[in-house]
């Protein structure tokens, strides 16, 4: 840049398109309305539930609403169906770089997708190591094995590349996890 004293300042901003403000979640609703659409599978984010206590009813027939509560702990993120098996799964993101702190997921929520497996369905988890630009699906087999036999309050990154799925961006869908699930169906 030329100031008008002569002085020349040059910036160089370094900028890093990767993911460019997308989210984990905002992926997977992409690669979910992608599969929609091609009507290949039909998996939709689960609502938190809650219950509304106060109103702000307006006159122009508008309202707000002032107060809610959780009326009780939500179980996972995402269910639906694909080739006639229900699928259920939780999502989450963390900065670390070398492991998932298991705090992050909810004893409730491993025993949910504990009874899904159980029932015949297919549970899983899709964490995405945002710093490292990774993300993995681990079936809940392998969950279920890793909190049974370790006592870390964390998932190695190690665990993840051993026993999970990297999986990939793409354009349509961003993350193709049922390219993944495939492989399930095909060993079971």
């Amino acid at each position: 840049m030329n100031y008008p004293t002569g002085i020349k300042k040059e910036h160089r901003q370094i900028i890093n398109y990767s993911h460019r403000g997308m989210t984990l979640e905002d992926d997977i609703n992409h690669s979910n309305n992608y599969y929609r659409e091609k009507d290949i599978a039909y998996i939709y984010k689960k609502p938190t539930p809650i219950k509304v206590t106060k109103v702000d009813f307006r006159k122009d027939r508008t309202s707000t609403i002032k107060e809610a509560f959780y009326q009780e702990p939500s179980t996972t993120d995402y269910n639906g169906i694909y080739k006639g098996k229900y699928i259920d799964f939780e999502a989450k993101e963390t900065k670390q770089k070398t492991s998932f702190p298991l705090a992050n997921i909810h004893p409730h929520q491993l025993k949910h997708l504990e009874n899904i497996t159980r029932h015949g369905g297919i549970g899983f988890i899709i964490v995405r190591f945002s710093n490292l630009n990774e993300t993995y699906l681990l079936k809940e087999e392998d969950l279920f094995s890793f909190t049974e036999k370790q006592k870390r309050k964390s998932i190695p990154l190690k665990y993840f590349k051993d026993k999970g799925y990297l999986i990939k961006e793409n354009y349509n869908p961003r993350l193709d996890y049922l390219k993944i699930v495939d492989n399930f169906l095909e060993v079971k």
